[in-house]
């Protein structure tokens, strides 16, 4: 099951802007693309607003009612187009594990879009895509983000980690849902969950042990959003070196004093920032091909992605 991302097309370099340029992102084209699948939209394109044509903003009426309108004239209103291509279109994104859209545009935009009254006063960066919003209601798990912030590295790593999970999810469900499959899902995916949020790993533990208490249609979906809200938190150094500490019980009594000490330090080294994840789980990685822990070699911890992405270098 290929990891298919939803994507504005002009992100992806498709000459689709109003005028009539592009935003092309070099890690969407470049490092991400041979490891997916893109489905590239431009909704103003597809409600049939040329190339190049003039802007569009989003305006706030007396009834607190979001419109899209064109900037200048507010008469001309495409709300009623681009609701009817989302309703249209939205149904076909069930399959998808991810969303990267173009930050700023009143289409597309994911926060922080500017909205205006119905004079054109600006009332700030408050607003969010017509289009994205509609996609946030539809599918209220999936992993979306803005092509802008993915030049911060660590919403880069932590939007990838969520796509490449997601996908999992569907993967191992795809051909039906049970508890055994969930129990199996989650058990690798502890120390992954532990490192973003250790209340919701104990959450989802719960959550999993409960199972029998839920149809499995609901138990499905539940355990989807929750696992895509509690990765949406960033994981931080010490979180990252309370779960190395963990995984590290579970070989100390195989390992002799220089090796735990050495593996301790490096974790601590790694804590203060001295050195990259990478280093640990490296060395981590290395006593379990000496001593081979099942479990533990289970663990999506260990790459949650792409090991050719090189985010955690």
């Amino acid at each position: 099951m290929a990891v298919k991302i939803g994507i504005s097309a002009c992100v992806l370099g498709d000459k689709v802007r109003f005028d009539g340029g592009h935003k092309a992102s070099a890690f969407c084209t470049q490092q991400l693309q041979p490891l997916v699948q893109y489905i590239a939209v431009c909704p103003e394109q597809a409600i049939g607003m040329g190339v190049p044509r003039p802007a569009i903003r989003l305006q706030r009426d007396a009834q607190q009612h979001i419109k899209l309108v064109q900037s200048r004239d507010n008469n001309l209103d495409y709300t009623e187009q681009m609701l009817a291509f989302t309703s249209q279109v939205l149904p076909r994104f069930a399959e998808l594990s991810g969303y990267i859209v173009c930050a700023k545009s009143p289409t597309c935009g994911m926060e922080r879009v500017k909205l205006y009254d119905a004079e054109g006063n600006a009332l700030g960066k408050v607003a969010i895509g017509i289009y994205t919003r509609q996609l946030m209601q539809t599918y209220p798990w999936l992993p979306i983000e803005e092509d802008g912030r993915l030049l911060d590295p660590a919403l880069k790593e932590n939007f990838i980690s969520r796509v490449f999970a997601c996908n999992d999810y569907q993967r191992t469900m795809h051909d039906g849902f049970t508890v055994g499959k969930l129990v199996a899902f989650h058990s690798r995916y502890k120390f992954l969950v532990m490192a973003h949020s250790p209340v919701a790993y104990r959450q989802l533990g719960k959550l999993v042990a409960e199972a029998k208490l839920f149809q499995p249609a609901e138990l499905q979906l539940r355990y989807l959003n929750e696992l895509m809200q509690a990765m949406r938190n960033i994981a931080t150094r010490k979180q990252h070196a309370n779960v190395l500490q963990h995984l590290q019980g579970f070989l100390k009594k195989l390992m002799d004093s220089p090796a735990r000490q050495e593996l301790t330090d490096l974790i601590d080294r790694y804590r203060v920032g001295r050195v990259p994840l990478l280093a640990p789980i490296t060395l981590l990685q290395h006593y379990l091909r000496l001593y081979p822990n099942s479990y533990l070699q289970q663990q999506v911890y260990f790459n949650p992605y792409p090991e050719q992405l090189g985010l955690r270098a």
